[in-house]
């Protein structure tokens, strides 16, 4: 290549990055204000000490949350929280280095945040319920409770909704907004739990003879003297007479037991001669001519 069009061809690139250069530098001069190159670098190592600084924060808000006593379960949502306030900040930071008006970064923010959690309503609202789930603590993993009518042992208390498995091994899950909603009732909290059992028995039969027969049944070395075994007549029936028949136990106890003296019940009265009575129908027949 002769040297004169090798020297045009130099002088072309180096017109056309001067041009490029110049291009840049008006851009960001323009978007960024006077002395944009400074900014720039300034915003640069804004970041990098930014990175640095969230990575310990988060660091140390991991060890803080597992010395403290915040179930265990929040642990995920506190720090995606943390995360997000902590590089906020930080867009924040730059941004007002870089020389850019942060009350409108601030406001777009605001707009995005409020269109984000209308959208997400029901999952925010689940996601609040959680954190009162957790700090006032009407029930743990492993109760036996009952929510909004729907009873099993926790699994799992999500951020989202809490888990129940029932005694026939289903997994129900309960949203946690419903779950503070509705009503709750925890079987596990207290030590001990009464068993009530209703038993009916024929009109024909001796009242003190069926209480007493109900007494014998509920004769269960598990079975705790907080007060005497209760057996009393609870209704008038269309065909028998309710009894109420009532003693305390252990919690863990209490499933085992009252399916026990259930069965204790029906032997008893055999032994005893008294009549579990049932639905039945008497009909009287007229003899032919007779009115």
């Amino acid at each position: 290549m002769p040297e004169t069009d090798l020297q045009a061809v130099t002088s072309g690139v180096e017109a056309a990055l001067g041009s490029t250069a110049e291009t840049a530098h008006s851009f960001w001069e323009k978007y960024l204000g006077a002395n944009a190159l400074s900014k720039i670098i300034a915003a640069a190592i804004l970041l990098i000490v930014c990175v640095v600084f969230i990575k310990l924060l988060m660091r140390l808000t991991g060890r803080l949350l597992e010395k403290s006593k915040i179930h265990t379960t929040m642990h995920s949502f506190i720090r995606t929280l943390v995360k997000l306030v902590l590089v906020f900040i930080a867009i924040m930071l730059i941004a007002g280095t870089l020389g850019i008006d942060t009350s409108s970064l601030l406001a777009i923010f605001s707009i995005a945040g409020l269109a984000v959690s209308l959208s997400v309503q029901s999952a925010l609202s689940n996601m609040t319920s959680a954190v009162m789930l957790l700090t006032s603590k009407p029930y743990q993993v492993g109760d036996f409770v009952e929510i909004s009518g729907m009873q099993g042992t926790v699994r799992e208390i999500g951020i989202l909704s809490t888990k129940l498995v029932t005694i026939d091994g289903r997994l129900i899950s309960i949203p946690n907004s419903q779950a503070v909603s509705g009503s709750i009732t925890n079987f596990s909290t207290e030590e001990d739990r009464r068993v009530v059992l209703s038993v009916s028995a024929s009109y024909d039969d001796d009242i003190e003879k069926v209480k007493a027969a109900l007494v014998k049944a509920a004769q269960d070395p598990r079975v705790l003297p907080i007060e005497p075994v209760f057996a009393r007549v609870s209704s008038y029936g269309d065909n028998a007479i309710e009894y109420t028949l009532r003693f305390w136990v252990k919690n863990a106890d209490y499933w085992s037991v009252y399916f026990d003296v259930l069965e204790n019940v029906k032997r008893v009265f055999d032994e005893d001669g008294i009549s579990m009575t049932y639905p039945h129908l008497v009909v009287h027949t007229a003899k032919p001519g007779v009115s």
